[in-house]
């Protein structure tokens, strides 16, 4: 079994646009007719600069070499270049392609994805959404609205959810870490304090930020948070300095989660030895694949954390998600999106039940990818698939962060 051909999909998912402006899929077939599909969350270039790094990661690396041989696979792209440390792009090309080789794998030997790692170990996978304005709503007012959020809150415990994430605070800017607007911090508080009391003790409040303060700054915001027991206090400085989150641990009764902007076990280690975080955020589609990041849920283990695999993509990196959580002992719960397309785009092949997903049964990934659906909706705008600002904080007016998905631009295609 050698693998043959790459093509890849940029799929624009239609308004409002959850998961990102595209998703970037990737197509495996071996020489003997074996498809397997995989999904790529890298978002530094463009998507058409994307296609050509895949292809290249790929011819490189992993054409006519037998799809088992993820190892090996591995350590060349790791490698490349004299390198041998985390690369987003690169490794985000590698990440989607590893989990074509599973699909892969799991095909040809009839069996799921899971299977192949160790087993099951838990039956059912504990979901998280986000919250997203209701039918109703006004969609940017949503965003600061407390009495929105917690009527969005309502329904998502209502539909079986055990926790919710939300993040009031702010925006993200490329200027690095600052110091949140005392209307950030009093709409955080409304915020959590709105949607404990619409549903009590119903499910757990994920408090998300994104990167946007500095240390004081976070500890600030989450000792104001604290009384309403938020699970997690989400990324709340920029990810390039690992031994600043420990701070923020040592400041806060609120565990500290992150991990969405990092790649492979080296990033994660580091990230773990300096005594911040107990809860890990991969994207697999960019953090190395599935095999990296089982190395990392065992790493993980050992310093007594928990994964809590990020989406905010499509559907194919979810399913690698649910078969990662499906084979660790150390699994907090996974993100989840619900939409219409999200769903037809697999075929409804995997579904959220009361608030839980069950592993799948079928060989490979478990899902039926319909590529015409792909092919129907590409992408054709400049933007990446999510953008920071330019503008700094505003102290004056208040600010707003529209949930991942702003108004969409004529650049956006």
């Amino acid at each position: 079994m050698k693998l043959k051909d790459v093509e890849v999909f940029i799929v624009a998912p239609p308004p409002p646009g959850w998961g990102g402006r595209y998703w970037i899929f990737a197509k495996l077939t071996t020489a003997c007719g074996i498809v397997g599909y995989g999904e790529i969350y890298a978002s530094t270039v463009s998507p058409k600069a994307m296609v050509s790094i895949i292809e290249d990661v790929f011819e490189r690396h992993m054409q006519n070499e037998n799809p088992e041989n993820i190892e090996l696979m591995f350590r060349r792209v790791y490698s490349s270049g004299f390198t041998q440390r985390p690369d987003l792009t690169v490794m985000g090309a590698f990440s989607g392609l590893e989990i074509a080789c599973w699909d892969i794998l799991g095909k040809a030997r009839s069996r799921p994805v899971w299977a192949l790692l160790g087993g099951k170990m838990n039956e059912r996978i504990r979901a998280y959404t986000y919250l997203y304005p209701l039918s109703h709503h006004d969609v940017l007012g949503f965003w600061t609205s407390p009495e929105m959020a917690a009527e969005a809150a309502l329904d998502a415990v209502e539909k079986g959810y055990t926790a919710i994430k939300f993040d009031p605070a702010g925006p993200y800017t490329l200027r690095g870490g600052h110091q949140p607007a005392m209307t950030d911090i009093s709409l955080s508080v409304a915020f959590c304090k709105a949607i404990r009391e619409a549903i009590g003790n119903r499910a757990d409040l994920l408090f998300g930020t994104h990167g946007q303060f500095t240390t004081s700054g976070a500890i600030r915001l989450a000792q104001a948070l604290e009384p309403y027991f938020p699970l997690w206090f989400e990324e709340p400085i920029p990810p390039d300095n690992f031994l600043e989150f420990s701070e923020i641990a040592k400041s806060t009764s609120i565990p500290i989660a992150a991990g969405e902007r990092l790649s492979t076990k080296s990033e994660f280690g580091s990230l773990l030895r300096t005594g911040g975080i107990k809860i890990l955020q991969p994207a697999l589609g960019r953090a190395g694949g599935i095999w990296e990041m089982k190395k990392t849920a065992s790493i993980a283990e050992i310093f007594n954390a928990e994964m809590a695999p990020h989406l905010y993509a499509g559907p194919v990196e979810w399913a690698a998600n649910i078969h990662l959580a499906t084979s660790i002992p150390n699994i907090l719960m996974a993100e989840t999106i619900e939409t219409p397309f999200h769903s037809e785009l697999i075929g409804n092949s995997i579904i959220v039940d009361n608030g839980f997903i069950s592993p799948p049964e079928q060989p490979g990934l478990g899902i039926n990818f319909d590529e015409d659906i792909a092919k129907r909706n590409p992408y054709l705008g400049k933007g990446l698939h999510l953008e920071m600002q330019e503008k700094p904080c505003d102290y004056e007016n208040g600010n707003a962060f529209l949930g991942g998905s702003p108004p969409r631009k004529a650049s956006d295609g």
